[in-house]
């Protein structure tokens, strides 16, 4: 492994500098973004304090036990080979954002009594979650952890991170906070109080207009924070970033450790599986490297720190001064995924995107519901039990397609005039250090690394099986080609053999219609 280099500058770096002896609490630290932030303070902050991460227990998984796991993970691995005892300043904080006081014990809130930065980024990022538990989730944990921190002496900055689709329904979105689309107190009122199944009925009016209950509990959770932010005795921000994708450069080109959004996509066209989606190619693809969105967030927390300000400063973190389109990724993705093939793909990589909810809906059924759902019987009819089912990968592809039908058929002008003012308050020091721009990302090049990234690090495949993957993909070439010239073939015959009754039609309509012309007469 290629050992980082140091930077060279004649001033010492500020952002490493204002962190230095300080200890920071992150909710969410398990997470894609998550995982990322731990690492880059770690590494581009040396003389950072304890990092404590909020860790329930999961799955009969104890907190300690997930800490050790979350050590292991691959984005520590230069941290691991280079300054491992750096990981020794990760810290449990026992909770659970789902809880009330985010299951913290007195004692555990008395662990962060000299904390004096916060990161709250743990959010459900399910669009289709029901009303209750995304309220839980993504605003009340929000209201709890300001309280919380309103009784640690030391703080001094408070982070939110939610997202740029939290105004979802405007096509431009500016750096400040938009009114509640509803009433904080009338909505906490009615999650506590209603059956889910009556929460349930009123779901899609109550949001309306936001598109699903993700963007709208992020939007009541922006404005919560900006009202908490006039009577707070620290800074805030909220954060928001676009569609975040795999790593630009660190903690390595491409990595990647999750399936949402466009790595979902790339996996299902990648293993063939994945032929056809709901999306408009020429609009937009607002897509940012995770390493730059954490960088970015990491001097965010610096700039409002050190201007104190009681007003909540808003950054949206996007790609649209560099922007791409979807058919320009979709052209990328299959030509990389075709190069850099996954091991044992169904089919040949290949597909289209449609706007026509008529077309997506036959052509899902033709090219994936109907072939999956019948090699899933030929399994059975077999005696063979293939984890997970093809009925079950052809249930999770179309509502995948369905949850990113609203982003992948509408654009956004997102303003960026906090980041571009940031990015350019930089020290050149800490521009060494810190990646903030996304002029700096070159899309061929980058989702060459997204592809092999989600092929090491996401699927855990082997680069020793390359040559297989590649054989593999040049017999599956051969089939879809023989497939596609079958298909030809029968069509056309199929259009000789129609075309003398379809002839005979035309006639036939023809002489009705010049008698009729006669009666008329």
């Amino acid at each position: 492994m290629v050992p980082r280099p140091a930077p060279q500058s004649p001033s010492p770096p500020l952002i490493p500098q204002y962190f230095a002896g300080r200890e920071v609490f992150i909710t969410g630290a398990t997470g894609f973004m998550g995982k990322v932030l731990v690492e880059r303070l770690l590494w581009t902050c040396p003389e950072v304090g304890r990092l404590h991460l909020l860790l329930r227990r999961k799955k009969d998984v104890a907190p300690e036990k997930r800490l050790k796991k979350l050590k292991q993970s691959q984005v520590f691995d230069v941290i691991r080979q280079q300054c491992p005892q750096r990981l020794d300043k990760l810290c449990i904080v026992a909770g659970d954002v789902t809880k009330p006081k985010l299951g913290m014990s007195r004692d555990a809130i008395q662990e962060l009594s000299q904390v004096s930065v916060v990161f709250h980024s743990a959010a459900t990022l399910k669009f289709d979650e029901p009303l209750g538990a995304a309220v839980e989730q993504n605003l009340r944990s929000v209201l709890t952890l300001m309280d919380i921190c309103d009784q640690l002496p030391a703080m001094q900055v408070f982070v939110h991170v939610s997202t740029a689709y939290s105004n979802a329904d405007l096509a431009v979105v500016e750096e400040r906070v938009y009114p509640a689309p509803a009433s904080l107190h009338q909505l906490l009122t009615l999650v506590d109080n209603l059956p889910e199944h009556l929460l349930a009925e009123i779901t899609p009016k109550l949001i309306s207009p936001k598109p699903n209950t993700y963007t709208f509990t992020k939007a009541m959770a922006e404005s919560a924070v900006a009202e908490r932010a006039h009577s707070a005795r620290y800074a805030t921000a909220i954060f928001r970033p676009s569609i975040v994708i795999s790593s630009l450069a660190y903690p390595f080109p491409g990595w990647i450790e999750n399936l949402n959004g466009p790595s979902g996509v790339m996996v299902g066209a990648g293993k063939g599986l994945l032929h056809v989606l709901h999306c408009a190619g020429h609009k937009r693809a607002d897509m940012i490297p995770v390493d730059i969105v954490i960088d970015t967030l990491i001097a965010a927390a610096w700039e409002v720190g050190i201007e104190d300000s009681r007003e909540a400063r808003v950054y949206n973190c996007c790609s649209n001064e560099n922007p791409t389109t979807w058919a320009q990724f979709k052209q990328r993705m299959l030509r990389g995924v075709r190069r850099h093939p996954f091991d044992t793909p169904l089919w040949y990589p290949s597909g289209f995107f449609t706007e026509s909810k008529t077309l997506v809906t036959l052509t899902q059924w033709l090219l994936q519901t109907a072939p999956l759902h019948t090699i899933d019987f030929l399994y059975t009819m077999c005696g063979v039990k293939p984890r997970p089912r093809m009925s079950t990968v052809s249930s999770r592809l179309a509502a995948m397609s369905s949850a990113l039908r609203y982003f992948t058929t509408h654009e956004w002008s997102f303003s960026t005039t906090h980041a571009r003012r940031l990015r350019q308050r930089l020290a050149p020091a800490d521009n060494n250090i810190y990646n903030l721009d996304p002029n700096t990302i070159d899309w061929d090049e980058h989702c060459v690394s997204f592809v092999k990234g989600t092929r090491k690090y996401l699927l855990l495949e082997s680069d020793k099986d390359i040559d297989k993957a590649q054989a593999r993909m040049k017999m599956l070439l051969f089939i879809h080609r023989t497939m596609q010239c079958m298909v030809a073939f029968f069509m056309c015959r199929l259009a000789i053999r129609s075309a003398p009754a379809i002839l005979r039609a035309i006639a036939t309509l023809m002489t009705f219609r010049k008698n009729a012309r006669k009666v008329l007469a």
